[in-house]
């Protein structure tokens, strides 16, 4: 949510920026919108005011036995108590029209996000890792899980429509243990560039403030499975993660707050059509786990590249090629103010593919939340600054793991770093 005091002094820097997303000038719009409010406030705080100061009038006049003006005075008042009824009316309504028009407004990029359209001009940061180079034709995850009889499609198919899959044996074990691997690292004790998250249990469920909060509603609701008793499933933990100081002012010796969540996501878009129709790139239900920060604006840059460099520790620890881009404009998120996403190679595809976006919000999120904090020996409050990222996500870590540690028989070594989550198996083969 945007502050509309900040875009009436800064108009020009606020459709500027808009501009590098791609969209149309809206600030005088939105001040038109304000300048209405403000009217509807000024004429409200001169009707109370003159209803306040006739009421006191009433009373000297009945003091003085002065029963003609008392008479009049009441009848000003009554007729001032409807104008404002009236006005808290019109008020109620221009700032719920201000409201929406802000909602769907996407958070304004740093600037040294690049400028471009898509994801054609993300820039590279860092690459780690040398891809394998294969004595036999590398095959995609699915071609193996399905030779290995551990990973139905067909049958999901069947239950559940598509994109959607059955893991069986050791690959659901496998999968299972690179989430606790996960989950074990980022809440290490913290380091410098490590560990140091709380791990949270999260609901699935949430309401619509909640969806709102992180910036999914109202502008992205097709995107998102609602039930049939009006919860919203949540399409990744960030949205229960970062609520959790929704509509508190926190210490800010209590900052950073840093949570992890491994949980089921759900996401009813998935992705261009005939795009990653096969496989478990895009599916409707999956796994991640989210990584979480709150910090103070002085903070949340730093935040962001000790968060990145987490996510990336987990792809270096299981020995996967990755690479780190810098998103472009148009190619970031909605709630984002910088985004770094992290790309991992797929053999099967022969290319790198997204496994985690790390994002800084700045107090884009806090403002729909209402979550602030107190500076150190200071009265006044401050709005926090959010953050999240994919720590990875689990499904497409399986599928970098299948793909790259694929043997010319079909079967998959184990990655050291997963043995002991594994019960010290080495190697998954067809049965």
């Amino acid at each position: 949510m945007h502050d509309i005091k900040w875009i009436r002094d800064n108009a020009e820097a606020f459709d500027g920026a808009l501009q590098r997303r791609g969209l149309a000038p809206l600030a005088a719009s939105l001040i038109a919108i304000d300048e209405r409010r403000r009217v509807i406030l000024t004429a409200l705080q001169e009707a109370q005011a003159r209803r306040n100061a006739a009421s006191k009038d009433i009373g000297k006049a009945k003091a003085s036995k002065d029963e003609a003006t008392a008479a009049r005075l009441m009848e000003e008042v009554a007729a001032l108590k409807d104008t404002i009824a009236k006005g808290e009316d019109e008020e109620r309504a221009v700032n719920v029209e201000l409201e929406a028009a802000l909602a769907i407004i996407p958070n304004l990029p740093r600037d040294d996000v690049p400028d471009g359209k898509d994801e054609h001009d993300n820039r590279q940061v860092r690459k780690a890792g040398t891809p394998v180079t294969f004595g036999f034709a590398p095959k995609q995850h699915f071609e193996l899980g399905e030779a290995l009889g551990l990973m139905d499609f067909d049958t999901a198919g069947k239950v559940s429509g598509a994109r959607f899959v059955f893991l069986k044996g050791a690959l659901a074990r496998l999968e299972r243990a690179i989430a606790s691997f996960m989950l074990d690292n980022h809440t290490s004790p913290a380091g410098d560039n490590h560990g140091g998250y709380t791990e949270v249990n999260p609901p699935l469920l949430v309401k619509d403030q909640a969806a709102y909060g992180t910036g999914n509603l109202p502008k992205f609701a097709e995107d998102l499975f609602r039930t049939t008793n009006d919860f919203w499933l949540i399409p990744t933990a960030e949205v229960s993660l970062t609520n959790l100081v929704r509509e508190q002012i926190l210490d800010e010796d209590k900052l950073p707050v840093r949570v992890t969540a491994w949980t089921p996501c759900f996401r009813s878009e998935a992705g261009a059509a005939g795009r990653d129709t096969r496989g478990m790139i895009r599916q409707h239900q999956f796994s991640k786990v989210e990584l979480v920060s709150v910090t103070t604006p002085e903070h949340s840059l730093a935040e962001h590249e000790r968060m990145t460099a987490c996510a990336e520790g987990i792809l270096t620890a299981l020995g996967l090629p990755f690479r780190t881009m810098l998103l472009c404009t148009g190619d970031m998120g909605f709630a984002s103010q910088k985004t770094y996403d992290i790309e991992v190679w797929l053999p099967g595809q022969n290319t790198y593919r997204e496994i985690s976006s790390c994002s800084v919000c700045g107090d884009f999120q806090a403002r729909r939340m209402g979550a602030r904090y107190r500076p150190k020996g200071s009265k006044d409050v401050r709005f926090v600054h959010t953050l999240n990222g994919s720590g990875l996500a689990v499904g497409r870590t399986l599928v970098a793991v299948m793909e790259n540690y694929q043997q010319e028989d079909g079967s998959i070594l184990i990655p050291d770093a997963l043995r002991p989550y594994m019960g010290g198996l080495e190697r998954i083969a067809k049965v």
